[in-house]
């Protein structure tokens, strides 16, 4: 038997919001999705080291925005995006996110572009 512990973190409000009603859609809680993807997560970055396949530490510090899409493409050796998103995708790992107040700004400055 799985000895479970509790612990406290953070996470956006809307995101969470989002995840309970994924979760009553699917019949399961929270904390059963949480679980799931938390340990695919830590079994899979663990499969890696043990076989000292670098790459999905790569993918990880790409999704968590610490490393840019050009240093991750050189890290793994590849050629173009392309390549790095199908990565990303099979490795189950979200791609990266610009912080919500730049991509407000940038929506800002598209707005006030001339129109056609």
């Amino acid at each position: 038997m799985t000895q479970t512990v509790n612990f406290t973190g953070a996470v956006d409000r809307d995101l969470l919001r989002r995840a309970k009603v994924m979760a009553a859609k699917t019949d399961t809680s929270v904390n059963a999705l949480f679980n799931a993807e938390l340990r695919y997560l830590v079994e899979t970055f663990e499969a890696a080291e043990a076989s000292g396949n670098h790459n999905f530490r790569v993918l990880v510090d790409f999704s968590l925005g610490r490393l840019d899409g050009t240093a991750a493409l050189d890290a793994l050796g590849l050629d173009g995006e392309e390549d790095l998103f199908l990565l990303m995708s099979q490795a189950h790992l979200p791609m990266p996110r610009l912080p919500h107040a730049q991509t407000r700004d940038m929506a800002a400055q598209l707005h006030e572009l001339p129109s056609a």
